[in-house]
């Protein structure tokens, strides 16, 4: 059979399109890029990132921050915020929502209307408004709580013990890292015996009580390397242990629980997805149901809910910039405040877009690694 002429040959359509399509695409970016370029040129406003060296001239409330510093040196302040509250955020979120997602479908009727009455009520409420009901209705109304000399929760601060590091602490890791090997191998060992014997292996048990004991040996036998910075209660503020402003404990509180109120339903949604022959499978063995939940039927729904998971973290980490909306300093409003400080706003715009991005590439990159790793390889 003789081949198809080119231009009728499917192909060869399909590879033309697309190239056509790509180079369609270039050349609209190019004409955005040069026409912006232009009109920029035109107004004498500047094109080159050459004002992230000038001093920024501002303050960063809650940091060691200078006005001498550089704007970059602003911006990765603020970028810092940012991935410390996305981080936190993600995995609060991330076991709340499993939580409330697993007692929706509690057969308990009051644990079960509980989680739906909180999915519902943050799911539908904007995170904005969220985010100013904590922070300005319940953080900046608190007054000054003390638990057991530990813990300090006000409206200027909240305030957890810190650890210290002493003289020692290399032997310390080393000793930490021997228990961690140690605890591997006892791990391996139960495991095999239990595949061989039948027998509980209680690997956990086993593997957290040694390094457990190594843990205690290597800590009294490297001089206590490690101490307990407790925060002190002042006449004006605290001093010692880890602090979090109110700005950064509210956007936490708000994004937690309003992300968590999502995943829920994502996790409710993927235990349902399960075939139910895997549970009565489960039941016919004789496992209780915290053991058919925790061996049968989470780690299949962790496989359907990989992907849905993505798009929430990438949320989180997106409304973090409302931040702004309670002057913390998180990446958007440092941007925000450089720009009033004359700082060029196309270039600080776009690398503010460009932070984000490398913040979502990296998030779905994370994700589809675990959603691949997660997956069933078929037989060959």
């Amino acid at each position: 059979m003789s081949r198809p002429a080119p231009w009728r040959d499917v192909r060869v359509l399909r590879i033309a399109f697309q190239a056509a399509f790509l180079v369609a695409v270039v050349a609209f970016v190019l004409w955005i890029v040069d026409n912006t370029v232009g009109n920029l040129e035109r107004r004498g406003i500047r094109t080159s990132f050459d004002f992230l060296d000038q001093p920024a001239g501002f303050r960063i409330p809650g940091s060691d921050f200078r006005t001498s510093q550089s704007i970059g040196d602003a911006i990765l302040v603020g970028v810092e915020t940012t991935m410390k509250v996305s981080a936190i955020g993600i995995v609060l979120a991330f076991l709340l929502g499993v939580f409330v997602g697993v007692a929706r479908l509690s057969p308990n009727w009051l644990v079960r209307r509980a989680a739906a009455l909180y999915v519902e009520s943050l799911r539908n409420v904007p995170v904005l408004a969220i985010i100013f009901f904590w922070y300005l209705a319940v953080i900046l109304r608190l007054p000054t709580v003390e638990v057991a000399g530990l813990f300090v929760f006000s409206n200027r601060a909240f305030a957890v013990p810190d650890l210290t590091l002493e003289d020692g602490i290399e032997l310390f890791g080393i000793a930490a890292l021997v228990g961690l090997v140690a605890a591997a191998v006892v791990w391996r060992w139960r495991t095999r015996r239990f595949d061989a014997t039948g027998e509980p292996h209680h690997r956990v048990l086993w593997g957290a009580g040694l390094l457990a004991a190594v843990l205690t040996v290597g800590f009294f036998a490297a001089g206590r390397p490690i101490g307990l910075d407790t925060p002190e209660r002042l006449r004006f503020g605290f001093a010692g242990g880890l602090r979090m402003s109110p700005e950064f404990a509210g956007l936490l509180i708000a994004l937690v629980l309003y992300t968590a109120s999502h995943i829920a339903e994502v996790v409710r949604g993927s235990i349902l997805a399960v075939q139910k022959g895997q549970g009565e499978a489960a039941d016919a063995l004789g496992l209780s149901p915290f053991q058919r939940l925790r061996f049968v039927v989470l780690p299949q729904a962790f496989r359907i809910m990989i992907p849905p998971l993505a798009n929430h973290f990438l949320n989180l980490v997106k409304n973090s910039s409302l931040g702004v909306a309670i002057a913390l300093p998180e990446v958007t409003r440092v941007v925000r405040i450089a720009i009033s400080q004359r700082a060029p706003a196309p270039q600080s715009i776009v690398m503010l877009m460009g932070i984000y991005l490398v913040f979502s590439l990296s998030i779905a990159l994370v994700t589809n690694l675990v959603n691949r790793r997660l997956q069933l390889k078929g037989r060959t």
